[in-house]
């Protein structure tokens, strides 16, 4: 079984950014900058050969290569952070690039359920999630560095990602690239 993601990878000025960003983090689990992505769409855990057909899928994609703006920083979790993350602006080219991955997944008979997409890089993560004093402590973290912003920078290529979970957090393998184009379809 691989458990595996639609992800696209950040280029070391952004990744660097993203690790200042991180600096003097109260609590929790940092991300490495080796790490960093944005999630297309997670595609969950299934047999190497179905794996196989969604990276056939994937190949076939077309569609113009666009550019990203990160901006600011959040908490997922509500009362009880879980995450601490950085946004990404809206753009539609993103967007696009989500629904032709997740019809070309559909296209090999995976069934992915209908989420909301909300496009970030994970920073941090809190296991059980943040409660009391060190929920406020991540909180106030977060409101000191609101104003975070990197990019734009340039979206060339995603990825298939494997995921490994393990003791220290997830170890990802890049299964395959591809390629986006100025001259693509749409």
């Amino acid at each position: 079984m691989i458990r595996a993601f639609v992800g696209i990878p950040l280029a070391a000025p952004v990744a660097g950014a993203l690790n200042a960003a991180q600096a003097g983090l109260p609590c929790g689990k940092p991300v490495a900058p080796e790490n960093f992505h944005i999630t297309v769409a997670f595609l969950g855990e299934h047999p190497e050969p179905l794996v196989e057909d969604i990276h056939l899928a994937l190949e076939n994609l077309r569609t113009p290569a666009f550019d990203l703006m990160l901006s600011g920083v959040g908490l997922f979790g509500n009362e009880r952070p879980r995450v601490f993350y950085a946004g990404v602006q809206p753009e539609p080219g993103l967007s696009r690039l989500r629904a032709k991955v997740l019809r070309a997944a559909r296209t090999t008979g995976l069934t992915l359920p209908r989420e909301r997409f909300n496009p970030h890089v994970t920073l941090a993560r809190f296991n059980s999630g943040l409660t009391g004093e060190l929920a406020q402590e991540m909180r106030d973290f977060a409101a000191r560095r609101m104003n975070f912003a990197a990019g734009p920078f340039a979206v060339r290529e995603f990825l298939l990602i494997r995921s490994m979970l393990g003791r220290t957090g997830p170890v990802y393998e890049e299964l395959a690239a591809y390629p986006l184009g100025a001259n693509s379809e749409f």
